[in-house]
């Protein structure tokens, strides 16, 4: 099963990582703001009939409220999210505002528990520095009740394996804007009969994304900074 999150209309990062071999992906979520390319993006994950989740930046965009991420990068968020109401027509809203918050399913004898950010809050990070109890708070306020062997987000655009108790927690990383410092398209290959994770940094013409950016958005040298650095 392959694991993408956080394309951010990153199109040739998204082509990249749907080239690993896979019989079954699932996207956590994000897939516009920040990116040249949300339309394709979604057009491309609806072709491939990728079962997806809606991340709080496909929330801000589905329904025009605020994405309530990192401060950081909040202006980008703002000045990109302009650019993409633009971008998507009335058929990529509606695809936005239909994808499920979670998604509980059983695969291979084992039991999936798939949200973006944490079971609590599409707007919260489970890091790999967030401690053990802040993430068992997170999971004990869900309101779908986290009665799974895998917790599988995105958010935090950092790959993560941990285990929590009986709980094992992945994070595939982001596809479209990696923020661990590796500036290849981020996945994750999970071995539903071994229930191993491999986590993938994969090569992608950051050059073509950053000529599109640079002649079609706002804030282009900060958003192709981050592409080329990685974070």
């Amino acid at each position: 099963m392959l694991l993408i999150a956080d394309i951010h209309g990153n199109y040739e990062a998204l082509q990249t990582v749907l080239d690993v071999p896979y019989d079954r992906a699932v996207c956590l979520g994000d897939i516009v703001d920040y990116g040249p390319d949300p339309d394709r993006c979604i057009d491309l994950l609806q072709k491939k009939n990728i079962t997806t989740i809606r991340g709080n930046h496909d929330n801000a965009v589905a329904f025009k409220v605020d994405c309530q991420c990192g401060y950081r990068y909040k202006h980008l968020s703002i000045a990109t999210r302009e650019y993409t109401w633009k971008i998507l027509d009335r058929a990529g809203m509606k695809y936005l505002q239909k994808l499920p918050l979670l998604i509980k399913e059983e695969i291979g004898g084992k039991s999936f528990y798939f949200t973006h950010g944490s079971p609590r809050s599409m707007f919260e990070y489970i890091k790999p520095e967030t401690s053990d109890e802040e993430v068992l708070r997170m999971i004990e306020g869900a309101a779908e009740p986290v009665e799974a062997d895998f917790l599988v987000v995105g958010h935090s655009h950092i790959p993560m394996n941990r285990k929590i108790g009986n709980l094992t927690i992945i994070n595939p990383g982001s596809a479209g804007q990696p923020r661990d410092g590796d500036t290849g398209a981020s996945c994750a290959v999970f071995d539903t009969e071994t229930g191993e994770v491999e986590f993938l940094h994969l090569k992608y013409d950051i050059d073509a994304v950053c000529a599109k950016i640079e002649e079609r958005m706002p804030h282009a040298e900060e958003l192709t900074g981050i592409l080329r650095r990685g974070y």
